[in-house]
């Protein structure tokens, strides 16, 4: 008899310990949801209320963390996961992201520790998994902007450039196009970011990229005709309206224009992946300023 008792409470257990885990899956995919509409906080609501965390709930979390700018907190949570599954490359990307950030925001004495970090991270990110397109241009950013004691240098970012086109095409030009233009050698900039349209013809961030390189070097016309052709592709993306109104305003032109642009971005429904509305908020008290 208490062999059969001691059975019964197993099953028991074991029913009870299957439920926490589905209701944790559950609370996850609402948490999942929450992000996606960029309501980060109530995100991070649920995912505190999750008795039993695993990398995936701390990974999230970091992710919430990170896009309110909160990015200590960020690297706490993301240092959980990363050290729950240490071969999980999103999760090394978005911990050198975080610190990546905090590197930026932080004092002239911390910054350098933190940015080593940050590169550490993209590295790792980018060893665990080649073909993590995200990673590498990350990491690619990371070497084109970064000083080289710091382990920066246009000859790191180079190869990882060639490394991104063996992912996507687009991308890769995209890429090549940034050394060039670092290099003033802007005619190879523009012929990339034009095989970069060619490779990826529907992708609007392809035209907005050209539109700001031709704004840049005061070939503002064929800027305006990059932005109608994205235009066309895709009239209602909140890139492109947030696009314009970013560049209008840095070039003192259209500024009534991109005010309407701007307050109309703010009634649209975002992803985590554009820009956020606290920046619209800001290039419209710029513009009061005007």
């Amino acid at each position: 008899m208490r062999r059969n008792r001691g059975f019964w409470i197993s099953l028991v257990l074991f029913g009870a310990l299957a439920g926490v885990g589905q209701t944790a899956g559950a609370d996850l995919e609402q948490a999942r949801k929450y992000y996606n509409l960029t309501d980060f906080e109530q995100s991070l609501r649920v995912l505190h209320a999750i008795p039993a965390k695993d990398a995936a709930v701390y990974e999230l979390m970091g992710r919430n963390y990170y896009m309110l700018s909160e990015y200590k907190k960020a690297t706490e949570v993301l240092e959980k996961a990363l050290d729950a599954e240490p071969d999980n490359s999103q999760y090394a990307m978005w911990l050198a992201r975080a610190f990546g950030r905090r590197a930026e925001t932080s004092s002239p004495f911390t910054a350098p520790g933190l940015a080593s970090k940050a590169r550490q991270y993209f590295e790792r990110a980018a060893q665990l998994n080649p073909r993590n397109l995200e990673a590498l241009t990350d990491l690619f950013e990371y070497y084109l902007e970064a000083p080289g004691f710091l382990g920066g240098g246009l000859d790191k970012a180079e190869a990882t450039a060639q490394q991104i086109t063996k992912v996507d095409q687009a991308e890769g030009h995209w890429s090549l196009a940034r050394i060039a233009e670092r290099r003033k050698e802007y005619g190879s900039a523009e012929e990339q970011l034009r095989r970069a349209i060619e490779a990826s013809p529907q992708q609007v961030g392809r035209l907005i990229d050209l539109a700001r390189f031709l704004a840049k070097q005061g070939r503002i016309q064929e800027s305006d005709q990059s932005f109608a052709k994205a235009d066309k592709i895709a009239p209602n993306s909140p890139k492109l309206i947030y696009a314009k109104a970013d560049l209008y305003i840095k070039h003192k032109r259209n500024l009534e224009v991109a005010r309407q642009l701007l307050k109309q971005y703010l009634t649209l429904s975002l992803t985590p992946e554009d820009p956020p509305k606290a920046q619209a908020e800001k290039l419209l008290r710029q513009l009061q300023g005007t």
